[in-house]
């Protein structure tokens, strides 16, 4: 039986119909995919690193992590977000930072694997990955403490921070509590909108070196990364037990795409990164980078928000101009993309070697999110039986990624117990316990760049981040999704031997 959706409503004891207005248009489970064909197979036999997103490795450093306070005597409250360059330990932030929610988001996508594809990513041996019952209380163990952010008024980033868990755990856990930490976050999201502006204000304030906005009642600072925060809106108005507010909700979010489409794609499809609006007027008053080479250069993981945004933009609305600005804006990485790596810079305009004559750092979580990005504009494109070069364009990414970018492998311990029993005397290895091992760098991928805006507070390059992990997990599912993922398993079966086990030690 199709699992029933509880709405806000249901708290108070009152039940009322669900509007269906505002489902992802192109993702509809009754439209069948047309793009499991044999060319596109073929693709996937063209790059032979990609097993390495459904190895026994990443798992384990995800649960590595995850293990580490699992015993403590309340849930966490602080959240891994990077590591520092040079060095393989994460560093973490408070619950209320933006990327308090990919952690808890990465365990739940292992979660959704075990749910939805566990006949494809289970091998056999099984017990060397953590138990089902295990992983759902370390998903629950680590988003205990994140429900208090729905309310949360001076961030844009509630998407980032409860989207990527609440999600998962309403649609295979039937939880109520994260159903309604979506609604209440969704609505706090919606209270930053400006009518006259006609978007969601996404910074407060902001400092650099060279620039320093202080007042809100004078800057309205709107940045491309808000697109990807959209997505919680969307499902919001699609799940909200009143139409009114599911309209208005809906409204924000198209009328937020609509101008950050206008105002932070330029005319060569390239991003722009923050846009400064006067709030009274509703008037553009600069274009600046906050995390970019200069204000007029595009810095990749804003073209890539940019790719994804719209791409699921494109999903939930069905307007053809979300999908196509995608479209354009991917094109571009795509161009701009060094064919010799196939790994983005961190800026597409930053020279090659900086000021200190060292090679401009790469972004690995960029080409992760764009490649992500490039994934959603194929399944809409092949299900509308239209040709389409993005699912190469995602795999040459992603394949290069796991070639060059991994960080040191890990693996699962298995650590034996005797037991003493009444009729059978000593039972040798009656039980197992497992643990995983970290090993080098607490992150999957290594690579990334958080900011190397040259007046910034403070400079981050070539390390690990932990959206980065996410990224790289959630085009795994999606690939899963389109129905590639089983092809992608054989080569991690014929590279890791017929049981599938990497990286175990038994003792």
């Amino acid at each position: 039986m199709e699992q029933k959706k509880r709405r806000i409503s249901e708290v108070n004891g009152n039940q009322s119909p669900s509007p269906q207005r505002f489902k992802k248009t192109w993702k509809d489970p009754q439209v069948k995919s047309q793009s499991i064909h044999g060319s596109s197979l073929k693709i996937i036999d063209d790059y032979t690193s990609l097993h390495e997103l459904y190895s026994p490795s990443a798992i384990a450093k995800v649960w590595g992590i995850a293990q580490r306070d699992l015993n403590n005597v309340q849930p966490p409250h602080l959240y891994p977000e990077y590591t520092k360059p040079g060095h393989c330990n994460y560093v973490y932030r408070e619950l209320d930072f933006w990327t308090s929610g990919f952690f808890p988001g990465s365990l739940h996508l292992l979660l959704e694997r075990q749910r939805k594809y566990r006949r494809f990513t289970t091998p056999p041996g099984s017990e060397i990955l953590p138990h089902p019952i295990q992983l759902e209380f370390a998903c629950k163990w680590w988003t205990e403490n994140l429900h208090q952010n729905a309310p949360l008024l001076g961030t844009h980033d509630l998407g980032f921070m409860i989207y990527p868990w609440a999600r998962v755990r309403w649609e295979f856990e039937h939880d109520h509590r994260s159903f309604d930490t979506m609604i209440r976050a969704a609505g706090t999201l919606a209270a930053r909108f400006s009518e006259r502006v006609g978007a969601i204000r996404s910074w407060d304030t902001c400092m650099t070196k060279v620039y320093h906005y202080d007042d809100p009642t004078t800057d309205f600072l709107v940045i491309i990364d808000n697109m990807m925060n959209l997505e919680l809106i969307f499902w919001a108005a699609a799940n909200h037990d009143s139409p009114i507010e599911a309209q208005k909700l809906y409204n924000i979010a198209v009328n937020h795409a609509r101008l950050s489409q206008k105002h932070h794609v330029a005319d060569d499809y390239s991003t722009r990164h923050v846009v400064n609006f006067d709030p009274n007027t509703g008037l553009v008053k600069e274009k600046i980078t906050n995390q970019g080479y200069s204000h007029d250069s595009c810095w990749a993981r804003g073209q890539a928000w940019a790719i994804a945004g719209f791409a699921q933009t494109a999903q939930w609305t069905g307007d053809e101009s979300f999908l196509q600005t995608a479209i354009n804006c991917a094109d571009y990485f795509m161009k701009r993309l060094p064919a010799e790596t196939s790994i983005p810079p961190w800026d597409f305009d930053a020279p090659h070697v900086d000021e200190k004559g060292r090679l401009q750092p790469t972004d690995t979580s960029a080409g992760l999110i764009a490649a992500y990005g490039m994934l959603i504009i194929h399944d809409i494109l092949s299900k509308r039986s239209q040709s389409t070069t993005y699912l190469e364009s995602a795999l040459q990414i992603v394949n290069a990624t796991c070639e060059n970018y991994l960080n040191g492998r890990a693996g699962f311990v298995k650590d034996s117990r005797s037991i003493e029993t009444v009729e059978h005397g000593l039972l040798q290895n009656a039980s197992w316990a497992v643990s995983a091992e970290v090993q080098e760098g607490d992150t999957i991928v290594n690579g990334a760049t958080i900011n190397n805006f040259e007046h910034a507070p403070r400079r981050w390059s070539n390390h690990g981040l932990v959206y980065a992990d996410y990224f790289y997990l959630l085009a795994g599912n999606k690939l899963l999704e389109m129905g590639f993922g089983e092809q992608i398993l054989r080569q991690n079966k014929q590279v890791n031997g017929s049981n599938g086990r990497l990286g175990v030690n038994e003792s």
